[in-house]
């Protein structure tokens, strides 16, 4: 059943949709709304962890001196948050089986 390609969302949404035995269009509805309220915790500066399957979390960059590669001219980075996962246990169990 699985293979070893890069599986996307709309694959996620039918086999949501065919597991659940619901339609594909509130299947899709669900898994946006995960998503979107994933990010909107993590734009709070909030952790959002799911049990036997990892923590999301948004990682504070400090702003840093960096160069354009092309001209070598210095320039600076802009601070920023970056997402980090962490997978659980479970997950790297599933996963190394």
């Amino acid at each position: 059943m699985y293979d070893k390609r890069t599986v996307h969302k709309s694959e996620l949404v039918k086999q949501a949709a065919a597991l659940s035995d619901i339609p594909a269009a509130a299947a899709a509805r669900l898994i946006d709304e995960l998503l979107d309220t994933v990010k909107a915790h993590l734009r709070n500066g909030s952790k959002v962890s799911i049990a036997g399957f990892g923590t999301f979390e948004a990682q504070r960059k400090p702003e840093r001196q960096g160069r354009n590669p092309q001209t070598g001219e210095p320039l600076t980075i802009a601070a920023r948050k970056t997402p980090k996962f962490r997978a659980g246990k479970a997950l790297k169990d599933a996963v190394n089986r």
